[in-house]
């Protein structure tokens, strides 16, 4: 049976992936900062990406490696280098060290234009650690995620609520249900000819992603409104963003480095880099993602 070495799965994302790697019946090794409860298949083991010694623990005798840590928000832009950089080469040179020969990494869509943010700009220097890792990799560059657990789609989902959720003035995004992208995760472990050495972008299926205000109003009706949906100039973006500062400092969710690429007209995955039929397909349909996801942020007091 596979043992697999999984960073970030503290994490939205990677608490989907261990639920989705125990139903396949995956062994996995995770890396945590603190203490978490025992799951079955899952070794935890104690420490960060800047621990060199518990990195070289996670990894030892790991057919792959899924490189899912990393820093979405963040004051500054040295911040996004040492979680995005540093901690993308530290894993590459433990996995390398070890004998690891493949290597999925998490990427984002926002690396597609690195000059909008300090955020895309970490996550384009991280691709280029991966391609040049002499490893087996597989790149894999998610649009918006969303799903149970996830903090930033909560906020318009409590705009939604009370009936307002302002958006950029134009353009299009896609979306992904954490679980799809968690069974894309684990199908891309085997690695080989065909998806080795190549960046997918994988998304619901909705050719052409969605407007802005279209996937407002869809979340809208996932929490039984139909919110008015005002479209905010970047300027008006940008004083929110400073608002939010001043109000949550460093808990902000609105930054003026997210407000660089919430400003981009696209966002939608490439026709080009999607992933092969045969391998992956989405399958949760976004209304009924939405739906549920409202479901669960009810049932566990967060809406």
């Amino acid at each position: 049976m596979a043992l697999l070495a999984v960073t970030g799965a503290t994490g939205f994302v990677g608490q989907a992936l261990l639920d989705r790697a125990e139903e396949a019946g995956s062994e996995v090794r995770a890396l945590a900062r603190r203490p978490q409860p025992a799951r079955r298949g899952v070794e935890w083991i104690a420490g960060d990406l800047g621990d060199r010694a518990a990195l070289a623990r996670l990894v030892a005798g790991c057919e792959a490696v899924l490189h899912v840590a990393g820093v979405v928000n963040a004051p500054d832009a040295a911040s996004f280098e040492q979680g995005n950089v540093a901690g993308t080469l530290a894993t590459i040179e433990a996995a390398r060290a070890a004998g690891v020969p493949r290597l999925v990494f998490v990427s984002s869509l926002a690396a597609r234009e690195p000059g909008l943010s300090a955020y895309g700009a970490s996550k384009a220097r991280a691709e280029k650690l991966v391609r040049a890792s002499g490893l087996e990799w597989t790149i894999v560059r998610p649009p918006a995620v969303y799903g149970p657990r996830d903090r930033d789609m909560l906020e318009l989902f409590r705009a939604a609520k009370w009936g307002i959720v302002p958006t950029p003035e134009a353009g299009r995004a896609s979306v992904i249900h954490v679980d799809d992208l968690a069974r894309l995760l684990l199908a891309l472990v085997p690695g080989g000819e065909d998806i080795g050495h190549r960046a997918f972008e994988p998304d619901d299926g909705r050719a052409g992603g969605w407007t802005h205000h279209e996937l407002a109003r869809a979340i809208g009706w996932a929490v039984g409104r139909r919110p008015w949906v005002p479209r905010l100039s970047r300027r008006t973006l940008e004083f929110a963003a400073r608002a939010d500062g001043a109000l949550r400092g460093p808990r902000a969710r609105l930054t003026l480095d997210r407000v660089g690429y919430l400003s981009h007209p696209d966002w939608a995955v490439s026709e080009g880099a999607r992933v092969p039929p045969w391998l992956w397909r989405p399958a949760i349909p976004t209304r009924d993602g939405l739906k549920a996801t409202a479901k669960w942020y009810r049932e566990q007091r967060w809406l």
